[in-house]
This record gives C-alpha cells, sequence and structure tokens, in this order.
C-alpha cells in the first residue's frame, strides 16, 4: 500500500515539481532515525516520502486525519495521528510512535509543528523530548526549499549530518541547534526562541 500511495502522490505532484535531492546518503541503512525537516506545504509528506529510499512514518496533526480522503492518504503514507492540544489523549498514538522505532524504522517529526513558508518557526520540544525519554536514536535534519520557476516549482531537499543527543546536552539545547540546522539546509535564516 505505502509503494501504491507514493507513486499516486509522484504522479500526480510530478506535472507541478521538479525535486532535487541532496545528503540521502547520510541516512541509515537498516537502523531506527528521526527526520526533522523544515516545514512548508502539504506538499513536503509525499515529496520527502517520494525521495526517501525507506519507508517513513509520519507524526502529523490530527486535523489532517479527519476527512476521509485526506485520512486514507495520511494513514496509508505510515502517517500517526497526535492531538497537539491535548498530547495525553494521543497516548496510544506515541506508543504506537515507540514501537515503529524500536522495530527500526524511520520516523518524521515536524518540529515547526505547522507551515511556515519561507521562513522560520518555534521548534517545539514535545515529541522530541518524548522519544529521548524512551530511546536513543540518530536525529537528522532536512531542508526543503521550493523556488518558483516558469512551469513549475524546484524544490530542494537537503539530508543534513546525523545528530546523536549526548546525555548532558538539554532537549532544549539540542532543538535549537537541530532548527540552525534546518534553517541552513533550507537557506533560511535561523530564528531564535522556540515554543515550549
Amino acid at each position: 500500500m505505502v509503494r501504491v500511495t507514493k507513486s499516486i502522490g509522484k504522479n500526480l505532484l510530478m506535472p507541478f515539481f521538479r525535486v532535487a535531492v541532496s545528503g540521502v546518503e547520510n541516512l541509515p541503512d537498516n537502523t531506527a532515525f528521526i527526520l526533522l525537516p523544515k516545514h512548508q506545504r502539504w506538499e513536503d509528506i509525499p515529496l520527502l516520502a517520494s525521495v526517501t529510499p525507506r519507508r517513513l512514518y509520519y507524526v502529523a496533526k490530527q486535523e489532517l486525519f479527519k476527512n476521509p480522503l485526506g485520512s486514507w492518504f495520511m494513514k496509508s503514507l505510515g502517517g500517526i495521528p497526535l492531538n497537539r492540544k491535548n498530547p495525553l489523549s494521543s497516548r496510544r498514538f506515541l506508543m504506537a510512535t515507540i514501537n515503529v522505532l524500536q522495530k527500526g524504522e524511520g520516523v518524521v517529526i515536524f518540529p515547526e509543528g505547522t507551515y511556515y513558508n519561507n521562513k522560520m518557526g518555534p521548534g517545539q520540544v514535545g515529541m522530541v523530548r518524548f522519544i529521548l525519554s524512551r530511546l536513543s536514536l540518530p536525529f537528522i535534519p532536512v531542508g526543503i526549499n521550493y523556488t518558483r520557476q516558469q512551469r513549475h516549482f524546484l524544490v530542494r531537499i537537503n539530508f543534513g549530518k546525523t545528530f546523536n543527543v549526548a546525555s548532558e546536552v538539554s532537549v532544549d539545547v539540542f532543538v535549537d541547534q537541530m532548527m540552525r540546522e534546518i534553517a541552513a539546509l533550507s537557506g533560511l535564516r535561523s530564528r531564535s526562541g522556540r515554543k515550549l
């Protein structure tokens, strides 16, 4: 089902988007990892899925699952719903995220939590803190940049180098560092401050 959905998404988007990818070699071959991408637009999700050689699971706001077609699309791409206003109500989905990681899969967390087109939003530490309280995994920042061309957008997706969180580094400091990396990989200015 994932391959079919990725293929449908790719075929629907390719007339409008040309994708240039760098840093794919930074992705682990067969161990769990977390991708922390810039969030520009909804198309980030299928475009990222189409260029990543491994299957991805996405932690996404529950609003994306309310529409039946949107819910089918998100779930078929590996979407895991999260209630951002009341994360505890999403406990079973949070634990599903941990289970996926324990099986050695890749999980995507958009650290801004929502779209910030052509600018950096504040980094949100909740999901990163939740995962780090249970597992020690590599995190990979991802830059995404859209440039309007005559008949389509050129989308640059840049996978950064792998980061492992040292036990003495606070989650807040780590997320700030990741946000700076994401900004640089996206060709954007870094934003100071984060939403806790």
